[in-house]
């Protein structure tokens, strides 16, 4: 056995960008074989959006993209995402700043001191927090600038940037896909099905509690492995930036008075983050925006001339940039499946998969369907009022309530943002970790949380009779 083994060759996994190369050559494969396909849309008054026509598709002629199209789609994503792309170099030009000048290393040390034994209360403690911003007020892309902050956190406290990166996006997340009255998600999807808004809430936040339960035990499980055996990182033998890493030499240098203002503003930022979000309607332009000021504030109270401001982000920007442009290529293969039509006909084989089915197994069914169709409908908006006008009819002909219904596209739309490439890459470039290293860290969690949607959903049959 053991000849055996030395004999088999050692499998790696293809670098991101092949991975996702292989995606793209699929969809165009797709684009020539399933036909373009249209539904009807109407403005519903109730949510304000652009619903489908339940009975109303057609197929129609879309684009079957050539050689040069495939480029031109790549091109043209990376120019559709440049609102996210930079936010990301905004936020971590911040976060740049506050390391470079001391602010994070000596403001975590003070943290390490203070709470000696106990920082490992932050996973938990951080990861509820942003579920319930997620699962309440429907938080999600607002929170994308904390995360190399937390990637930092992470770092100085033992464990690899992978933690800090989950805390923030698995936490947040998971409380999104498990919302209890997220307007985004829940709110939209309701309104569509025609059932009282934020009505059901009872076995939703009983959801909650289980899936922000499963995901904190998994990374803070991760975390101790991770502490006390830094070799089993995901991440073990990777190059890392040089501003995520620990800077030890600074452990007993004093807490400036620069460095006090420097963390007020920056818990001033995170103030503005949250109130911006939720009383001004800021989106990624408005944050991105302040990240940029905020970066700009703290270089000049720390001393920093103008030119060592603009040098030390022209610096951020470096480690950072292999890791962004992945979020372009994934809206490019987006726009090949939207110019090809191909999305709801996708939907309509689907959903016709559904009829004459078993109460438990229809919602089962449900639910796998809205995973797969989240592959290629991205956002939560979308996909609701794509595929709720459908899957609210379906709910009445197996037999089954539209809060199922509902369900199943809660939990299709959310959690496997977490693991299709069309949805996680995004998070990995934010995080700046290879695709195939995120799906070494997720896949167990990800399989822990398709066992527990299966089990909630066939709950919810008998909950909601």
């Amino acid at each position: 056995m053991v000849k055996l083994k030395r004999k088999l060759p050692q499998i790696k996994m293809p670098h991101t960008y092949v991975i996702l190369t292989l995606i793209l050559l699929v969809v165009v494969l797709l684009t020539y074989i399933v036909p373009g396909g249209q539904y009807d849309r109407v403005l519903d008054e109730a949510s304000g959006k652009m619903i489908v026509v339940a009975d109303s598709f057609h197929y129609a002629q879309g684009k079957r993209p050539g050689i040069f199209d495939v480029f031109l789609s790549l091109q043209r994503g990376y120019v559709g995402a440049a609102n996210i792309l930079f936010l990301i170099v905004f936020a971590y030009g911040y976060v740049y700043v506050l390391t470079e000048n001391g602010t994070l290393n000596n403001a975590i040390n003070a943290l390490i001191r203070k709470m000696g034994e106990k920082t490992y209360l932050l996973i938990p403690v951080c990861m509820m927090l942003f579920g319930l911003l997620g699962s309440t007020l429907g938080i999600f892309e607002e929170v994308y600038g904390l995360i190399p902050v937390f990637m930092g956190i992470a770092i100085s406290l033992g464990y690899d940037s992978v933690v800090g990166g989950a805390i923030v996006f698995v936490g947040v997340a998971t409380g999104f896909a498990a919302a209890t009255t997220n307007p985004f998600s829940i709110g939209i999807a309701q309104t569509i099905a025609e059932v009282p808004i934020n009505s059901g809430l009872g076995y939703r936040v009983v959801i909650f509690i289980v899936f922000q339960t499963a995901a904190i035990w998994y990374v803070m499980r991760y975390a101790r492995r991770v502490k006390a055996h830094p070799e089993k990182s995901i991440l073990y033998g990777e190059q890392l930036d040089s501003f995520m890493e620990r800077k030890e030499s600074d452990a007993d240098m004093p807490f400036t008075l620069r460095q006090k203002l420097c963390l007020l503003l920056f818990f001033v930022t995170v103030g503005l983050l949250l109130y911006g979000t939720t009383r001004l309607g800021w989106y990624i332009d408005e944050i991105a925006a302040m990240f940029l000021m905020m970066m700009v504030i703290t270089g000049i109270v720390s001393g920093y001339s103008a030119t060592q401001i603009c040098e030390t982000f022209i610096a951020s920007t470096k480690g950072i940039v292999s890791s962004i442009l992945i979020i372009g290529f994934t809206r490019g293969i987006l726009i090949v499946m939207q110019e090809a039509l191909i999305s709801d006909t996708i939907v309509y084989y689907l959903s016709h998969l559904l009829v004459n089915a078993n109460k438990v197994f229809s919602a089962i069914g449900m639910l796998i369907l809205q995973n797969v169709i989240n592959f290629f409908i991205t956002g939560s908006s979308s996909q609701a009022t794509i595929t709720m006008p459908i899957m609210a009819p379906v709910a009445d002909i197996v037999g089954v309530s539209r809060q199922t219904a509902v369900l199943a596209y809660q939990f299709g739309d959310g959690f496997s943002d977490m693991f299709w490439p069309t949805a996680c890459a995004l998070q990995c470039g934010l995080m700046n970790i290879p695709i195939n290293k995120w799906y070494k860290f997720m896949a167990p969690l990800f399989g822990i949380m398709c066992v527990l949607q299966t089990v909630l959903i066939a709950l919810s049959v008998y909950v909601y009779p």
